[in-house]
């Protein structure tokens, strides 16, 4: 706001100059021809030339010297122009460092959310709980003991009351050396801050002036409630679109790009599953998890035939850790979440790298002849790069590749179409057939369902015939609606997890969405049915069709 105010003043100070001088020089230039003419008025020699100049030698002089300050208003707008699209291109080239650090300082939270410090508060926390729940239930007024139950219960209640004592004195401890820790802190910096109150104080001033000359929002009405609402729905849905051109070009970006992508989101969404578990008083085995989970998908690009083997021995590696490291038996909430982790957020998803690699000679689609002249000079401009990164862009294109991008466009708008022709024709709930499915989501309806299925089904067809599938109608349209109905599972199955924490998302990654796994969620049970389809139904039905074109029946 400053800068702007800065350069507005400045436009207008120039202008100012440049009317105030334009009749200044007028003034001389009359001079100039007039006084010539009187005989007492000696012209010194530097104006000669002008005494016996034409009129249009003289006019043309005045008309440039008059048009001067617009022309520098006019130069000074196009250094602004300049210097704010130099701003424009400093903020896309600044883009990706911000992406890495929102990343970085996300998984960092993330990571100091689930360490053993936080798994000791939230034990501490939930151990007090449980004491006072005792204390309440031994202390009834109304609950009568023998002799000998009530010695033992005076008992009880004064080692509770031990517990809650010696808990709270430990907590003191901890706060004292807090505050002992914040005050050397703050005895340290006092100088530094010291040297900076009159710049503060010059500063709020300023600001103080500023906000007082700003007028207070009235309350919003309904109009105005509405009105927001429909940014937020535009904001979304713009949201929406740069998130899936983003995903398309993630998809068509190289095996070790789209593998490197997936692996770090892998990441995030395993620290958030975890947060969501250990809020609920269990602790799994996070690290185990974590990296048994990246290499997974590490496996999938590098060793395929070696990726069914890393859960099994992953999950061996998490049971020796629960027989060794802890001081007590692990209970089954632990090693069932720890399983769950590994399998439900690294070795389900990690199919989607299975099928990136598969067709690294891919066939050619019916798009073939217009995306073909865009490839070579993709791959011409390639070559000119550094050794390491034409072997993610030379070959960007795969049947795998081509296959995810239809099947998650099937899945993006089946949950798209399955929101707005629930919200407009939802009157059927999904408790009619599943009661439980209503329990997890009750906004859910079955018309969302069927609108789903139909518009991945109708999105499906267009993907087969672009694919050369055989018989593109009736597989594209089964693939579809089948992708519908098992994103719809996926969604529910996040749905219950949350539901069970009491948390309405996974994280706040991204704002109005919730965290990785909320936009995830509906992708993960399609992994392994997709791979199925793209590596061994679809090839087959391939073969039976050019079987029957060979020897015709």
């Amino acid at each position: 706001i400053m800068k702007s105010m800065r350069e507005e003043k400045t436009r207008r100070n120039e202008g100012r100059s440049a009317l105030i001088s334009i009749p200044t020089k007028l003034t001389f230039v009359l001079l100039l021809l007039l006084l010539p003419y009187h005989s007492s008025f000696a012209p010194p020699s530097s104006l000669k030339p002008l005494r016996h100049a034409p009129i249009s030698i003289i006019t043309t002089s005045v008309l440039s010297v008059a048009t001067k300050p617009t022309a520098t208003i006019e130069e000074g707008d196009i250094r602004i122009g300049r210097t704010r699209k130099r701003e424009r291109t400093a903020k896309l080239v600044r883009l990706p460092k911000k992406a890495i650090d929102i990343y970085t300082e996300y998984a960092r939270r993330l990571w100091k959310e689930t360490d053993p410090k936080q798994r000791r508060r939230i034990a501490k926390d939930k151990a007090t709980a449980a004491i006072r729940r005792v204390e309440h239930a031994v202390g009834e007024e109304y609950v009568e003991f023998s002799e000998e139950a009530e010695e033992a219960r005076e008992k009880l209640l004064h080692a509770c009351q031990d517990m809650l004592l010696a808990i709270g004195k430990s907590e003191d401890r901890q706060q004292q050396q807090k505050q002992h820790n914040l005050q050397t802190t703050t005895t340290t910096a006092t100088t530094n801050i010291e040297s900076h109150d009159q710049s503060n104080q010059i500063a709020d001033a300023n600001e103080n002036k500023m906000v007082a000359h700003i007028p207070e929002e009235p309350l919003m009405n309904e109009k105005q409630t509405e009105q927001k609402k429909k940014k937020k729905n535009r904001r979304s849905i713009l949201f929406g679109a740069v998130m899936g051109a983003i995903v398309a070009c993630w998809v068509f970006s190289g095996n070790w790009i789209f593998t490197g992508l997936f692996t770090s989101m892998t990441t995030l969404g395993q620290l958030e599953y975890y947060r969501m578990v250990m809020n609920t008083g269990v602790y799994p085995a996070r690290r185990i998890s974590v990296i048994g989970a990246c290499s997974m998908f590490l496996s999938a690009l590098f060793a395929p035939n070696l990726h069914q083997i890393c859960l099994p021995m992953f999950g061996l590696w998490a049971m020796i850790w629960f027989l060794t490291m802890r001081r007590r038996v692990a209970s089954i909430p632990e090693i069932a979440t720890t399983f769950t982790g590994m399998f439900y957020l690294g070795y389900v998803p990690s199919f989607w790298v299975r099928i990136r690699v598969i067709g690294a000679n891919s066939e050619l689609t019916k798009l073939a002849p217009i995306v073909g002249p865009i490839l070579k000079q993709l791959g011409r401009k390639a070559e000119s790069l550094p050794s390491f990164i034409p072997q993610a862009i030379h070959l960007p294109i795969t049947t795998g590749s081509i296959f995810i991008f239809w099947t998650w466009l099937c899945l993006a708008f089946s949950d798209v179409a399955a929101y707005f022709v629930g919200r407009s024709f939802g009157k059927t709930k999904l408790g009619k057939i599943a009661p439980a499915a209503e329990a997890t989501s009750p906004n859910k309806s079955l018309e969302g369902l069927l609108g789903g299925m139909v518009v991945s089904a109708g999105i499906g067809i267009l993907g087969a015939w672009v694919q050369n599938w055989p018989h593109y109608i009736a597989t594209g349209a089964i693939h579809g609606a089948l992708l519908a109905l098992l994103g719809l599972i996926g969604d529910l199955t996040a749905s219950m997890l949350k539901r069970d924490a009491g948390l309405k998302d996974f994280g706040d990654l991204i704002p109005e969405h919730g965290g990785i796994m909320d936009r995830v969620d509906s992708f993960v049970w399609t992994a392994p049915y997709s791979w199925l389809v793209c590596a061994y139904i679809i090839p087959a039905l391939k073969q039976m069709a050019r079987a029957k074109v060979a020897i015709p029946i």
